[in-house]
């Protein structure tokens, strides 16, 4: 895949789906607002203190819609733009270490597995995040190396994880840390250890380096907050998450062994020869970097297997050094592979043409009212014409390319048959899936929002919390009841259950799938 199909997929239709609450639309608005209130040091959300991530993916998400007006598009251009840039600090650090087919393998996987797939194009910090998290990795395999006598990408090293610091908090330093020391301690006997430790350990001007891009902000928003900057970021947003489960987000310990290979799709089946690859005379863990990425990796699977809030998404932060390893076993694919990539990626194209009908299995599972309205009327818009042929078409190159992957010898042809078939259902869910399930589910708020914006009159969530209703409305959209003269965005089951006394002069504007926009008149 060259660098120019690499960004087409990263850009195609970026903009064609609304956003995704509750994330897509938190950063949205705050994004927008930061634009707005010209105030680039801290970040609000509905005009309300927001202390959920740093400030640096609000910069350029705000940058981006400055430059290019206040669309989807632009706010997650800068999402897409790292995963790009990531696909190619990937095959760029593998290129002189596992040779340039595994290298731009490794740059394919990534863009065409699902759960960095879908990442890269969201209007979150996650995908910024991943790139330095992978920078810094790499950097400092760079140093590990050198044996500890080339202090440049050491110091490189620094100044990508003061960044992830601006990013998302102390996981940019404890990731590709914790894959250092854990590299200290394990790496091969006869390795330099004490001497890497010295020198890593001891550079002063790399923690210069990294206190210097990340401490200026830190202590800006501590001196203009205080204390709730403490208990907002540092106390509930980073020790809260591991300690116990925000936001009703708990799993068991066992929970990244089913999401991971479901996120890995359609190349879940490389875990199996790169788990059967570990130890032995060729094995992962005895080759460089081949412990470096596997160590990397096992940090980020019991680190958040251990961690009281599990995302999904949390994983992805390992899915490098496993794309890495997996196109390696790429390289030597059996027909055996070859068959679970291909079932793999028809089954993408399976679950996209069947979006409707488990929507409205979905709906049948639901007790609540509000949800089972909302996949209800999913479930009732069918795909169109146009995307049903466009999927059965890449069905038919799926199954020609994995003919072709079954002929082919290991080596050249079969990695590229299937990176074909993989890329192709990743354009599928790209083109069909993703702007499908979107616009069912937030198409509604997003209608609504326009319709007040349209009316030229002040909206408020009435309790509700959609805050992308404020990226379309374009103005803070704050949470509370509707005064006089203003309009409400609420649930429909909420509207139903809502006592007498306070439905008092209160209209009816508008239904829409679960949600119901309100009109309170003057007295």
């Amino acid at each position: 895949m060259g660098v120019s199909a690499l960004l087409s997929l990263w850009l195609l239709i970026l903009g064609q789906a609304p956003l995704l609450d509750v994330d897509e639309g938190a950063f949205g608005q705050a994004s927008r607002e930061m634009l707005v209130s010209g105030d680039w040091g801290h970040t609000t959300l509905n005009g309300a203190d927001r202390f959920d991530k740093p400030i640096l993916v609000y910069w350029l998400q705000a940058a981006s819609l400055a430059m290019l007006g206040v669309s989807e598009f632009a706010l997650r251009l800068p999402s897409a733009l790292c995963a790009f840039a990531l696909c190619l600090a990937t095959a760029g650090f593998a290129a002189p270490r596992l040779g340039r087919p595994v290298a731009w393998s490794a740059a394919a996987l990534l863009a065409t597995m699902l759960g960095p797939l879908l990442i890269g194009r969201a209007a979150t910090a996650d995908s910024l995040l991943n790139l330095l998290l992978a920078l810094a990795a790499f950097d400092l395999w760079r140093f590990i190396e050198g044996g500890g006598t080339q202090r440049a990408p050491l110091r490189r090293a620094a100044v990508w994880i003061g960044l992830g610091l601006l990013t998302k908090g102390p996981v940019a330093l404890l990731v590709p840390g914790a894959a250092f020391v854990l590299w200290l301690l394990l790496g091969p006997r006869g390795a330099p250890r004490a001497a890497l430790a010295r020198a890593a350990f001891g550079d002063a001007p790399a923690w210069l380096l990294m206190l210097s891009v990340a401490l200026p902000w830190y202590g800006y928003a501590l001196h203009r907050h205080g204390w709730a900057f403490v208990e907002g970021f540092l106390l509930h947003h980073n020790l809260q998450r591991f300690s116990g489960p925000l936001e009703g987000h708990r799993g068991s310990l066992l929970y990244y062994l089913w999401v991971l290979p479901l996120l890995m799709l359609p190349w879940s089946a490389l875990l199996v020869p790169v788990l059967a690859r570990l130890r032995g005379r060729h094995g992962h863990w005895g080759a460089a970097p081949g412990r470096f990425l596997l160590l990397w990796a096992g940090f980020v699977l019991v680190f958040f297997s251990l961690s009281g809030t599990k995302l999904p998404h949390y994983v992805l932060y390992g899915m490098v050094p496993l794309g890495l390893l997996g196109a390696v076993e790429l390289q030597r694919a059996s027909r055996a592979l070859v068959l679970a990539v291909v079932l793999s990626a028809l089954a993408l194209l399976a679950l996209a043409a069947a979006g409707p009908d488990l929507a409205g299995w979905a709906a049948q599972q639901r007790a609540d009212d509000h949800w089972r309205a909302r996949l209800a009327a999913a479930g009732a818009d069918e795909l169109p014409a146009a995307a049903q042929a466009a999927l059965a078409l890449a069905a038919l190159g799926v199954v020609a390319l994995g003919a072709w992957a079954w002929r082919a010898e290991p080596g050249r042809h079969r990695p590229a048959a299937l990176l074909g078939a993989a890329a192709l259902s990743a354009l599928s869910v790209l083109a069909v899936s993703m702007p499908w399930w979107a616009r069912a589910l937030q198409e509604p708020v997003r209608a609504l929002a326009l319709q007040a914006r349209d009316a030229g009159v002040p909206l408020v969530q009435w309790r509700l919390h959609q805050p992308s209703a404020g990226f379309y409305r374009q103005q803070a959209v704050p949470r509370r009841a509707p005064a006089p003269g203003e309009w409400a965005l609420m649930r429909r089951d909420r509207w139903a259950d809502l006592p007498e006394a306070e439905r008092a002069g209160v209209s009816l504007v508008r239904e829409d799938r679960g949600f119901v926009l309100l009109r309170r008149d003057q007295p």
